[in-house]
C-alpha cells in the first residue's frame, strides 16, 4: 500500500481531486489517499496562520510521520500537481538509508507574488518540502508540539535532522517546476508552484492542457444508452 498525504486547501479544492485522479489512473499498486485538511486536524494543529504561509498545509505536511505512527513510508505531496506516470516508480526509490528523501531544487523565485496575492518567499531548500518521502521512525523529531512551536525555515529547511546527509535526493523530474524548470516533455510529477491552470491567470502554463485533460477524465460519468 503507497501512504499518500496531499495538502487540503479549500481555496483550490479541484486541484486536490484532479491530484489524487491523476494518481489513481496511472497506479498499477494499491494507493492510499489522506487529505490533510486543517478541519480534520484538530488537536495535531494549533499554530496560528503566518502571514508569510501561503497554504493550509504549509506546515501540516509534517505531521505525517506522527499520523503514520513513526513507522513504514509515507509520501507527502502539494496539492497543485499532476501526476502523469505511475506513482509506484517514485515509491519504489525508497531508500533506508535516509530519514527523508526530496527532489533537491536550486529554486531562487524573482517574483514576489504567487497565485490568490499569496507572498513569495525565498529561502534555501526552497521547494525540498513539496514532494517528501519520509522514512516515518526516522523523523520522530517531528511531534505535533515540534511541529506547531518550530520555525518555517526550521521545517522547510529540514533542521529536524541531525545532518544534511539523511537527506535523499530524488529525480527532478518527480518534481518539474512550472514557470522555472526547463520546459520537459518526461516530466513524471508536474509543480504549478507559482499557480495552477485552474487560475484564470495561469490556464496557459505549461502542462496546462494536460491538466484540463485530466480533469475532464476525472469527472467522467457513464449514462445508460436507450
Amino acid at each position: 500500500m503507497i501512504r499518500i498525504f496531499i495538502g487540503y486547501d479549500p481555496r483550490e479544492t479541484v486541484a486536490w481531486h484532479v491530484l489524487t485522479h491523476s494518481i489513481l489512473a496511472r497506479a498499477s499498486q494499491p494507493v492510499a489517499f489522506v487529505p490533510l485538511a486543517l478541519d480534520n486536524l484538530q488537536g495535531l494543529m494549533w499554530r496560528e496562520r503566518n502571514p508569510l504561509q501561503s497554504t493550509d498545509f504549509s506546515f501540516s505536511r509534517f505531521l505525517v510521520p506522527h499520523l503514520s505512527g513513526y513507522e513504514g513510508w509515507s509520501l507527502f505531496m502539494d496539492c497543485d500537481m499532476l501526476v502523469r506516470t505511475d506513482i509506484a516508480g517514485l515509491w519504489a526509490l525508497r531508500d533506508e538509508r535516509h530519514a527523508v528523501m526530496c527532489v533537491q531544487h536550486d529554486h531562487r523565485p524573482a517574483e514576489t507574488v504567487k497565485f490568490l496575492g499569496a507572498p513569495q518567499s525565498a529561502y534555501g531548500k526552497k521547494n525540498w518540502s513539496s514532494v517528501m518521502l519520509f522514512n516515518n521512525a526516522r523523523c520522530r523529531a517531528l511531534t505535533p508540539d515540534y511541529v506547531n512551536t518550530a520555525s518555517g525555515l526550521e521545517l522547510h529547511q529540514f533542521k529536524w535532522l541531525a545532518d544534511d546527509a539523511e537527506i535523499g535526493a530524488l529525480p527532478a523530474t518527480w518534481n518539474h517546476l512550472v514557470g522555472y524548470d526547463a520546459p520537459r516533455e518526461d516530466a513524471a510529477n508536474v509543480h504549478f508552484t507559482i499557480g495552477g491552470p485552474y487560475f484564470h491567470e495561469y490556464v496557459d502554463c505549461e502542462h496546462g492542457p494536460a491538466w484540463q485533460r485530466e480533469r475532464e477524465a476525472m469527472l467522467r460519468v457513464d449514462q445508460r444508452r436507450g
